[in-house]
């Protein structure tokens, strides 16, 4: 990973999904550093799925910054981390991982509106942190069983919060939509950038920076 450019801060992102690593390049934000945390993102009991996604990106800061305290570099990054669920009502719909998870979620998902939850945190040198929580309302056509079991032939589903990517394929499923694509995708840019800034973060110099 890069050193990080001299006077526009360092950033370590907190995730390895790739969509969020992009997504903070199509804003001229290329993470310094990438550190994938291993913490346990089991619902609690009974637990709301606003409550959950806020929890579960506190706790991917708060292991990235524990594990880079004892590494002078990284010690001086923001640490950036998010979290993105599928709920319908206050069921947190599952990351599937299993190709009967998806046609599952798929088949909830079939001509229903949903909500999505994105919460993204930042957390300065320090240990202060900041956060959002970025919510969009989803509406899936009727699927038709073959359209499922092509988009399960697909494997686009592998690991995605609701066993679909609106990005990809998916997209042709969506009949409306309201509030942040880029949330939907994994990582709200305009809350995104809005926070990093707030923090001190000089995104628009790293804009500068690029030329």
């Amino acid at each position: 990973m890069a050193k990080g450019i001299e006077g526009l801060g360092r950033l370590l992102l907190a995730s390895a999904s790739p969509r969020r690593y992009q997504l903070l390049e199509q804003i001229g934000i290329t993470p310094d550093d990438v550190l994938a945390t291993s913490i346990d993102e089991s619902p609690r009991l009974r637990e709301r799925p606003r409550v959950y996604v806020e929890r579960i990106a506190r706790e991917k800061a708060e292991a990235a910054f524990k594990a880079t305290r004892h590494d002078e570099t990284r010690a001086k990054s923001h640490i950036l981390s998010a979290d993105t669920v599928v709920a319908l009502g206050s069921r947190i719909l599952p990351k599937a991982e299993l190709a009967a998870e998806a046609a599952q979620c798929l088949r909830l998902l079939s001509g229903r509106a949903h909500r999505v939850y994105t919460s993204v945190v930042v957390m300065l040198p320090s240990g202060r942190q900041s956060q959002r929580l970025v919510e969009a309302r989803v509406r899936f056509k009727r699927l038709a069983s073959d359209e499922i079991d092509a988009y399960l032939a697909s494997g686009e589903w592998e690991g995605k919060a609701g066993g679909y990517a609106i990005q990809g394929l998916a997209g042709a499923f969506v009949t409306k939509m309201a509030g942040s694509y880029t949330a939907v995708v994994g990582l709200p840019l305009y809350e995104t950038a809005a926070l990093l800034e707030g923090t001190g973060f000089p995104v628009h110099l790293r804009w500068l920076g690029q030329r």
